[in-house]
């Protein structure tokens, strides 16, 4: 976003929980979601972040949205939105997904799979 200031835009204030991930970092972070506008959204976590900071995040019903950190103050943090969203989206019921098969799934937060352990013993010395 630019320097143009947007505290006026209008915000949805609402508690909601969303996936956070910072770029350089393999953790996924789980942040309250106070806020939300079609440009950006106040969260809150522990996630270590910091201004001009790339970060995506996964908001219930429309999915990862792309962003970068225009403030931090304590655990609290802006993301100001690369692309403009509907927030109006996020408020709304969690959508169900409708498989091929008919079977209908919950859309669930995606989460960065963990390496198996691996067990030395049979790995191969070269």
């Amino acid at each position: 976003m630019n320097n143009v200031d947007t505290r006026q835009v209008n915000r949805d204030s609402l508690f909601l929980l969303a996936q956070l991930s910072v770029d350089g970092q393999e953790a996924v972070h789980r942040v309250k979601v106070r806020n939300l506008s079609a440009g950006g959204m106040m969260a809150e976590g522990a996630a270590q972040v910091a201004r001009g900071q790339l970060v995506h995040v996964e908001l219930r019903n429309i999915g990862w949205v792309k962003g970068s950190v225009a403030w931090k103050q304590d655990d609290r943090f802006g993301i100001a939105f690369i692309d403009e969203i509907d927030p109006t989206r996020a408020r709304a019921p969690q959508q169900t997904v409708e498989e091929p098969s008919g079977v209908s799934l919950m859309h669930r937060a995606i989460i960065q799979p963990q390496p198996a352990p691996v067990d030395k013993n049979r790995l191969r010395k070269l």
